[in-house]
């Protein structure tokens, strides 16, 4: 099961000045792909903090994916903080300065020193081109380097979310009519008997329209293995159960 982490960056997310829609987006996007997202950091804009970041979940996830931080003010540190956590330097990349500078001599803009650094990559990154990008995706090794702007956040994974794919994800939902005690005994002993297949218990503070008080849901990458699960879990709890989907 392929595994991810997101870490996300900017003082603006853990002050509140901004809303962080990117998580929700890329949580939904993963799930779709049949990515199990294990992690997700939120870190300040400070180099120190984004390299332990990035150097922890890069080390133990398949896929990793940054928010933020890129751009061309002194708050734009997210290439330095990659570059950090893999130890290497960052350099100039001749291919994002080229674009950098047709871009703004097509507009007829005034190119600043502060805009180039947005041709600034770690060195050893690669770019990730798609038909529908302006600017490539930057990744380092395992991790995809992002912008925080939610519209181009979109357009950029969505232009590389196809190299993630992976077996999707077999759901199933138990809906019992009782409070979660009197289940827990028997949702442990099927939780060992199907360690490949997750278990999740979510109670209401009041019942449903049709009496359940608590969702069951049962998940995993073999569909056998998630059916038999199920079988053996409504089997043992019958008397409570109000429907299954």
């Amino acid at each position: 099961m392929a595994r991810s982490a997101l870490v996300v960056i900017g003082n603006e997310i853990l002050s509140g000045k901004i809303v962080d829609t990117n998580t929700p987006f890329l949580i939904a996007e993963l799930r779709s792909l049949g990515v199990q997202l294990c992690e997700i950091a939120v870190v300040p804009d400070e180099v120190a903090r984004i390299a332990e970041a990035v150097a922890r979940v890069a080390s133990r996830s398949d896929h990793v994916f940054t928010s933020g931080g890129v751009g061309p003010t002194h708050d734009d540190v997210t290439m330095e903080g990659v570059a950090a956590a893999f130890a290497v330097p960052v350099i100039r990349h001749p291919r994002l300065e080229a674009l950098l500078r047709g871009h703004y001599e097509a507009q007829k803009l005034p190119l600043e020193e502060a805009n180039l650094r947005m041709a600034d990559v770690p060195e050893g990154a690669t770019l990730l081109e798609g038909p529908d990008l302006r600017w490539p995706v930057v990744a380092m090794r395992n991790v995809y380097v992002l912008p925080g702007i939610p519209e181009i956040f979109r357009r950029k994974f969505l232009a590389i979310r196809e190299r993630f794919r992976d077996t999707p994800f077999v759901l199933r939902r138990i809906y019992v009519r009782c409070e979660e005690g009197p289940i827990a005994k028997d949702l442990s002993v099927v939780a060992a008997r199907f360690p490949q297949v997750a278990i999740g218990s979510y109670p209401r503070m009041q019942p449903d329209e049709d009496g359940h008080r608590v969702l069951l849901t049962l998940e995993g990458k073999e569909e056998s293995a998630v059916a038999a699960a199920v079988d053996d879990l409504v089997q043992r709890i019958a008397n409570h159960v109000s429907r299954t989907t």
